[in-house]
């Protein structure tokens, strides 16, 4: 009889986790979703024109600046 009970246990452990995984797995799909948005935001202003990037360092306090450019030709009014 125990052996019946456990089995059934365990088959509602497994349930639960399942539902916590596809949980997880819906939350680490939209993130990974705002995610895409943001680089393909910054990928086209980079095409449009370049951009500067400032980070400063959390340990020592150096600033950084990064320029990003594209090597694409912007093309002129016609």
């Amino acid at each position: 009889m125990a052996a019946q009970s456990d089995t059934s246990f365990d088959s509602e452990v497994s349930a639960l986790n399942m539902g916590q995984i596809a949980q997880h797995l819906k939350l680490l799909d939209e993130r990974l979703d705002n995610m895409d948005s943001v680089i393909t935001s910054l990928v086209e202003r980079v095409m449009e024109k370049p951009i500067t990037l400032e980070v400063v360092c959390p340990k020592c306090g150096q600033s950084i600046q990064m320029s990003i450019t594209s090597s694409v030709r912007l093309r002129g009014k016609n």
